[in-house]
């Protein structure tokens, strides 16, 4: 799997798009697809971890994490990222459709190598960006 390099220089809105088109139901959480489906008509569902982690392949910056609750209990975690600049981009937001709340993130520092968690789901993810990208 390759990285990004200086010669490769993308703007957030090419990553997005990618990321929006690469999302599928073999790229979903199984935690969250145990929840409720994968569907077309929510593709961000389930994807907030690896599509935190491919922003990061590209930008750089600080992963964030909050739990993610319903109805008073906790469903989860949610992840998304700060850039360098420290704005803050969250690519998996509007998967939430039924009222859920996620308190404020917190940086949770980036494992060394292949995720220890969901590595298969990030990779397919990750070489789907790629591949729309031309990398």
């Amino acid at each position: 799997m390759s990285t990004p390099t200086a010669s490769q220089t993308w703007a957030l809105d090419d990553i997005e798009r990618a990321v929006r088109a690469s999302w599928a139901a073999d790229t979903c959480s199984p935690d969250d697809m145990a929840r409720e489906p994968w569907t077309v008509e929510n593709p961000a569902w389930g994807h907030c971890d690896v599509t935190a982690l491919v922003v990061h392949d590209f930008f750089g910056g600080e992963l964030l994490c909050g739990e993610v609750f319903l109805d008073g209990e906790q469903h989860g975690y949610h992840w998304w990222n700060r850039l360098g600049s420290g704005v803050e981009t969250d690519l998996t937001r509007d998967q939430f459709r039924r009222g859920q709340t996620v308190t404020e993130g917190r940086v949770v520092a980036r494992p060394p190598g292949r995720p220890p968690r969901r590595a298969e789901e990030y990779e397919r993810l990750r070489e789907r960006v790629e591949a729309r990208l031309g990398a």
